[in-house]
């Protein structure tokens, strides 16, 4: 059994509180401007892994770490400051009591001063819809982009990481409930820009791996990426005890406590060696299949050690140290995982690229509202308008004219999908505002 160490320290809140939020300071109050390396550690939740936290506050070179939350109190502080033995200027917590705490000028402050953000547990469409589209994930992408900020997260703070991710919306799924109906109510895949992170462009990743099992969810999310956006997607996931962290060479390397502990870290991906990567039924209301010869999906799976010496390289999704390859699948919603041989995506996949290479989307900008495809030789079944957040807008079976009216759309960025027998392309598509 594992033991969970409760940290009983006390930080009164300083001056820096309203009804929006409250602060909880340690350390130094003067700002240190330090050079923080970067890099992403991401936490499965639980307790955190100390050596996993002790390379994130490296990263920080000694500066200011930020903690941000929508719950709880100041229980990082004295941990992070003085207990994993890496020297920090200060540890500041901030809970967030409401969505108005984003306009607040003094977190905006903390954020643009902080070398480390940490995002803690808790409710992952709370800190959606509290930071989405504020000062406050700017600042974050600012500090990120060119500051050069380490940033990471546990549980929900890890699942807004990913350039895709599971908003929770409408509450949790369970793995039994995705793969029954990937559609269903609870299931809700997003693509909205939030966090602009290295390496986890088109990556969701998912928490709490092992206890419940959500390998079965984490599935049907990739299904999602496939299936509505064309999109290959690939994910990362934790055990509960478990961390990765990516430095900013694309280097993930994995924290946990096997052989002690059965301790796991994922990387899943859609199987490239297919001639064709979508399910072969991912529709609402009815079980997810997606087999593909019994390997939809490609897994480096890896028993995480203490020491962080396991690794997986996120440039080329295809070279890793001390794992080992799985094969899953979806049959009728049940997953099946299988011994697998490493993955080769040298190959490009010739039906896919000629598919893509014979259409043709004008004007694009779309000026007037009217959208051309010209597909010589292909019978399209169906044409789609998605936004950026999945939603489909507009949805057409066999367009004879294969003219496609975005008039009443809203200028913005959608995706056009084109579905044929059994390919599917998607092209982005721009409405310029007048």
């Amino acid at each position: 059994m594992k033991y969970i160490y409760l940290l009983l320290f006390y930080s009164i809140p300083l001056a820096a509180s309203s009804q929006n939020y409250t602060s909880y300071f340690t350390g130094n109050t003067t700002d240190a401007a330090t050079s923080p390396s970067g890099g992403i550690c991401m936490m499965g939740g639980a307790t955190e892994h100390d050596e996993a936290m002790k390379w994130f506050l490296q990263r920080a070179d000694g500066g200011d770490v930020l903690v941000i939350r929508a719950s709880g109190s100041d229980g990082y502080n004295n941990y992070l400051y003085s207990q994993l033995g890496v020297s920090v200027n200060s540890v500041e917590t901030i809970v967030f009591h409401s969505a108005a705490a984003a306009t607040e000028p003094y977190i905006h402050q903390k954020i643009a001063q902080a070398e480390a953000i940490w995002m803690a547990g808790g409710n992952q469409w709370t800190y959606i819809s509290y930071w989405r589209n504020t000062k406050i994930d700017s600042l974050i992408n600012d500090g990120i982009i060119n500051r050069n900020i380490a940033i990471g997260g546990t549980s929900a703070g890890m699942a807004v990481l990913g350039g895709v991710y599971f908003s929770a919306q409408n509450g949790s799924t369970t793995s039994a409930e995705a793969l029954a109906n990937p559609y269903a109510f609870r299931v809700k895949v997003d693509s909205s820009d939030f966090f602009k992170t290295p390496f986890l462009n088109h990556i969701i990743t998912d928490t709490h791996y092992d206890s419940p099992d959500r390998r079965g969810r984490h599935a049907v999310f990739l299904a999602r990426m496939r299936t509505d956006w064309g999109v290959e997607g690939k994910g990362i996931a934790c055990d509960e005890y478990t961390a990765v962290c990516i430095d900013t060479s694309g280097i993930a390397r994995t924290f946990g406590d096997s052989p002690t502990y059965d301790d796991n870290v994922y990387f899943i991906q859609t199987n490239c060696e297919k001639a064709s990567t979508l399910p072969e039924n991912c529709t609402n209301g009815q079980p997810l299949t997606w087999d593909l010869g019994g390997a939809a999906l490609k897994v480096y799976r890896i028993k995480a050690t203490n020491n962080g010496s396991k690794t997986f390289d996120l440039n080329t999704w295809q070279t890793g140290n001390g794992g080992t390859w799985e094969d899953w699948s979806v049959n009728n919603g049940v997953l099946q995982t299988a011994a697998g041989n490493p993955i080769n995506c040298t190959a490009v996949n010739t039906e896919e690229v000629s598919f893509l290479n014979h259409i043709t989307v004008a004007p694009n900008p779309v000026i007037g509202g009217q959208l051309s495809i010209t597909a010589p030789g292909i019978l399209i079944q169906e044409v789609s308008i998605i936004d950026m957040s999945g939603k489909v807008l507009i949805e057409i079976q066999k367009p004879a004219n294969k003219q496609v009216d975005i008039s009443s759309l809203a200028s913005g960025v959608y995706f056009l999908k084109i579905q044929s027998a059994n390919k599917v392309g998607v092209f982005k598509i721009i409405k310029p505002g007048f």
